[in-house]
């Protein structure tokens, strides 16, 4: 029986162009300013660019195009996401940006959640940007209704078999309790091969097509996570 859900984010409890348009906008902006700016966040982020990127004397501006290349190109950086993360929480607490969730979702976690299933969000984006994304919810923080957040730093890529064992084992749950949900085959994959279960989610107009021999559907509300054996 299952006893955790783990979800993902873009494109399967939100529109995938809202993360890419509102978050990635707003980050796309701000980035040249705020790595101009004397924090020990910006600087932090400098250094860490400058090592991945191989270009150890980058400047701000420079690094700056180089973090906005990886965002166009969605290349999943820890420093992208980093910074992401803190220039996003600005927005969130003006304002500026919400989650958005699909109108199937919140209904959905909340069944789950008082049905006692541990939820759990797993997403490239980094756990602060995960966390507002849920607090700051257009109609209602979904936060009470999570239990933890793991990303590409605290758990490793999505498409690696071992991030979900990690996972696993920071939730201290068996990994055939364990359900998650996602839009792309290839993390399905990776989970299936640490012994989750998996269901697919192929909503209409997102990026991902399903992809065999997983089970797939195109709403939360088609999916009965304590009818799972």
């Amino acid at each position: 029986m299952i006893g955790a859900v783990v979800v993902d984010i873009e494109g399967t409890t939100s529109p995938t162009a809202a993360v890419r348009e509102d978050l990635y906008g707003y980050t796309r902006q701000r980035l040249p300013g705020w790595l101009a700016e004397d924090s020990p966040a910006a600087a932090a982020v400098l250094a860490a660019t400058r090592e991945l990127a191989g270009q150890p004397d980058a400047g701000p501006a420079e690094a700056a195009a180089i973090l906005r290349g990886w965002l166009d190109s969605d290349v999943k950086a820890e420093p992208l996401k980093t910074a992401q993360g803190l220039i996003c929480a600005e927005g969130f607490r003006s304002g500026a940006l919400h989650g958005e969730f699909f109108p199937d979702v919140p209904p959905a976690l909340a069944a789950w959640h008082a049905a006692g299933l541990a939820l759990y969000v797993y997403s490239s984006g980094s756990v602060r940007n995960q966390q507002d994304w849920f607090a700051f919810a257009r109609g209602g923080s979904l936060s009470d209704l999570i239990s933890g957040h793991f990303d590409l730093s605290t758990a490793g890529g999505k498409r690696e078999s071992a991030s979900y064992d990690k996972i696993a084992g920071a939730i201290g749950a068996p990994a055939e309790r364990i359900l998650f949900l996602s839009d792309h085959p290839d993390e399905l994959d990776a989970a299936v091969a640490a012994g989750w279960r998996v269901v697919g989610l192929a909503r209409p107009g997102e990026p991902n097509p399903p992809r065999p021999p997983h089970r797939w559907v195109d709403t939360f509300a088609e999916i009965d996570p304590t009818a799972i054996a």
